[in-house]
């Protein structure tokens, strides 16, 4: 058994990577899928309103509410999968709930990239509301994630991926990094933070 879970800020490749580890036959619970799902039975919109729900969510259960909504798809696909993929930690708290669930079966990859790469990134997608259609933009949306604890999350990755070359360059990244956690299954936590390798260009 093994959880990878996968930290950054908006737009570094977090979805990317999820979709690696899809066409790995890695099944994926996204943290976001929490946060729609309850913006959609609020009746709101989750194009613009997912970061106000996602706050709402911590408020009214506290900062590990979404992690903790997000154990039993996880349990649920462990049931017939040695390997998991949790895409979306957001704070140093949801690191705690991840690993307290599956101690030395945890491995925390974080994702990072500049913030005009990632500026670029979520315009060209076109998934999000802009600014100027009522949505956050991007500085905001940094702002806010920070504040749920981002950066803590991100101190305690046990592998980091610079995100800055190409897309294919990156998928291979991500998916040697997939492999090899899924393979082991060895504890990847330790004393001295995040590993050096994982940020060689490849």
């Amino acid at each position: 058994m093994h959880v990878i879970g996968t930290v950054g800020l908006p737009g570094s490749g977090k979805g990317e990577a999820a979709t690696v580890a899809r066409e790995d036959g890695i099944p994926v619970v996204t943290m976001g899928d929490v946060v729609r799902q309850e913006t959609t039975d609020r009746g709101l919109d989750p194009a613009k309103d997912h970061g106000k729900v996602a706050q709402a969510l911590r408020d009214e259960h506290g900062p590990a509410a979404i992690a903790e909504r997000s154990l039993p798809m996880l349990r649920d696909r462990l049931e017939d999968h040695e390997t998991v993929l949790v895409d979306g930690i957001r704070s140093d708290v949801e690191v705690d709930v991840f690993e307290e669930a599956f101690d030395d079966a945890f491995t925390l990859v974080s994702i990072e990239a500049p913030f005009e790469v990632r500026a670029e990134r979520i315009e060209a997608r076109g998934r999000d509301a802009n600014m100027a259609d009522g949505g956050e933009g991007l500085a905001a949306r940094d702002e806010r994630e920070r504040g749920f604890g981002m950066d803590d999350a991100m101190d305690r990755a046990d592998v980091v991926v610079e995100n800055t070359d190409s897309l294919e360059a990156f998928h291979e990244r991500i998916r040697s990094i997939i492999r090899a956690e899924g393979a082991s299954g060895e504890e990847n936590g330790t004393d001295e933070g995040k590993r050096p390798e994982a940020e060689a260009d490849t």
